[in-house]
């Protein structure tokens, strides 16, 4: 039998500490014994004696070793990094951290958007130069904004987008069962509804359908006029193809929270464009993190205790 009920490996997110992260759960459930494993030379003692364990990641032969092991809770949205075929081998459960990046990351890319519409770039530049000098600027209503992805993130987005007078557009891989967005459609008719877009948000998981989703063609597709705005992964943009839009103004600009590769080297044609904001991957970060992960792991405790299906499941 387990000896510690739930487990917390010291793997901060965006600079926060593990430790609050470990207290927040050990106030959420007062009956379990909550644990820190504050070095990575404790992981798999440690894990060995665990019922359930968080953090982003944890290698195979820790899995293996774990034989009380019910649960692997990722502070991360996305587990394509983890060692699945070591979970499903050993029945270890799995849970991602959706809906904890929602409301930073909408909140994020309606910065983006908002700024791209009112030219808020130019405004900066010319605050800091000390010149008061008028400049042009659009309108985001009456735009046309395509979110790929409609999963809690992609949801958030379009929720937030809707007060602004646009049409939306989201591209899910099962359009049949809607979103909240004007219209949703399949990956299928995702480059044909380009020439229309005039914000295309990516906030969709990567995988082979995902993969270089926007390339050369895809942006001979969008409008000149067009943004980009990426909280998905760097890997859904084909880098190369994107750089070249920029510099030629088949693009107008491109708000990058991801990048590919990640992080963006020095010296890489990305930092010097005008017309692109690459931000250090922390469109999720918010100060309830913590809070929201521990809603998660504590609800689950409680399904699994009960039998239920547990929140959150990716594997």
């Amino acid at each position: 039998m387990a000896e510690i009920d739930v487990l917390v490996l010291n793997q901060p997110i965006h600079g926060m500490s593990p430790r609050e992260y470990q207290s927040v759960l050990a106030n959420r459930l007062p009956e379990q014994r909550v644990e820190l494993a504050s070095k990575p030379s404790e992981y798999d003692e440690l894990v060995a004696e665990s019922r359930i364990v968080t953090g982003f990641e944890i290698d195979a032969d820790a899995v293996e070793s774990a034989d009380d092991l019910e649960l692997f809770a990722c502070t991360f949205a996305g587990t394509d990094h983890l060692p699945t075929d070591a979970f499903a081998a050993n029945d270890v459960r799995v849970t991602n951290a959706s809906g904890v990046h929602g409301p930073p990351a909408a909140e994020q890319v309606m910065a983006y958007v908002l700024s791209f519409a009112r030219h808020l770039d130019t405004g900066w530049d010319r605050s800091r130069d000390g010149t008061w000098s008028h400049y042009r600027a659009d309108e985001l209503q009456g735009s046309t904004v395509t979110v790929v992805g409609t999963g809690a993130i992609g949801s958030a987005i379009l929720d937030r987008l809707d007060p602004f007078g646009v049409e939306t557009i989201g591209v899910r891989n099962s359009p049949s069962k809607g979103g909240p967005a004007d219209e949703i459609i399949g990956f299928d008719e995702f480059e044909e509804r380009l020439p229309e877009t005039d914000y295309l948000v990516l906030a969709c998981p990567l995988t082979e359908k995902t993969e270089r989703l926007v390339d050369a063609s895809a942006f001979d597709l969008l409008d000149p006029d067009s943004v980009l705005v990426n909280i998905a992964r760097g890997e859904v943009v084909e880098t190369d193809a994107l750089v070249s839009a920029l510099k030629t103004n088949e693009l107008r600009g491109a708000a990058l929270d991801v990048t590919d590769p990640e992080p963006l080297p020095d010296g890489h044609p990305l930092w010097n464009l005008d017309n692109c904001l690459v931000t250090p991957h922390n469109a999720g970060h918010t100060p309830e993190y913590w809070e929201r992960m521990a809603d998660i792991v504590a609800e689950n405790v409680e399904r699994l205790e009960s039998g239920e299906e547990l929140r959150n499941l990716a594997q």
